[in-house]
C-alpha cells in the first residue's frame, strides 16, 4: 500500500464541528424566546443592577432571562435541572451558546431579579394576547355538566375572591 492511501475521503470542511443552533428547528419555543428577550422585553430593570465593573463579567442577564423562561415554558423550574438541561439539550445549548451557567448562578440570578422577572412575565402574556395567542380575561364553557363535590358554603362571594387573589398575590411575592 501506498503512503497516500486514505480508505475515506475527508473534506476539511467537515472536520470543523457543527453549530448547536442547526440541530434547533427553526420554529422551536427556544427561538421565539430568544427573539422576545433580544427584541421585544423590556430588561431595563434587571440590566441596570449591572453597572460595576468589579470581578468577573456576569453572564449576560437577556441570556439567563432566556434561560429562564424557556426552562418555566418548557416545565423546568429548578435550577439544577435547567443547568443539566443547558449541558444536554440542545435547545438549551442554543440559548447559551456553549457556555452553560452553574445551578448556583441560575438560582442567585432569579433571587436577585425576582422581582423584575415576574413584571416579564406580565409582559410576555400581553405579548402573546396582542399576537394573537392567548385571550385573557372570559373563560367560556360548552354547557358540558360534570358531576361534582361542590358545596354552596364553598362558592366564592365577590368579596371573598378579591381576599383570595390578595392572598394569592402575596404567597406570589414570597416565592
Amino acid at each position: 500500500m501506498s503512503k497516500d492511501f486514505r480508505p475515506w475521503k475527508i473534506d476539511e470542511a467537515q472536520l470543523l464541528p457543527p453549530s448547536v443552533q442547526d440541530y434547533v428547528p427553526k420554529d422551536h419555543l427556544s427561538r421565539l424566546i430568544v427573539a422576545l428577550v433580544r427584541e421585544e422585553l423590556d430588561l431595563s430593570a434587571i440590566s441596570s443592577s449591572y453597572r460595576g465593573v468589579l470581578g468577573q463579567p456576569p453572564f449576560d442577564p437577556r441570556m439567563m432571562t432566556a434561560v429562564l423562561l424557556h426552562g418555566y415554558a418548557s416545565g423546568i423550574y429548578s435550577s439544577r435541572r435547567i443547568a443539566r438541561a443547558a449541558v444536554e439539550r440542545t435547545d438549551f445549548m442554543m440559548i447559551v451558546a456553549g457556555d452553560p451557567p452553574d445551578f448556583r448562578t441560575i438560582s442567585e440570578f432569579r433571587k436577585r431579579h425576582l422581582e423584575a422577572l415576574a413584571g416579564l412575565f406580565v409582559q410576555v402574556l400581553k405579548l402573546a394576547e396582542k399576537a394573537g395567542l392567548v385571550k385573557l380575561g372570559h373563560v367560556a364553557l360548552d354547557g358540558t355538566k360534570i358531576k361534582a363535590n361542590a358545596s354552596k358554603h364553598k362558592a366564592m362571594s365577590y368579596e371573598r375572591m378579591k381576599k383570595r387573589e390578595a392572598e394569592l398575590e402575596a404567597e406570589v411575592d414570597r416565592c
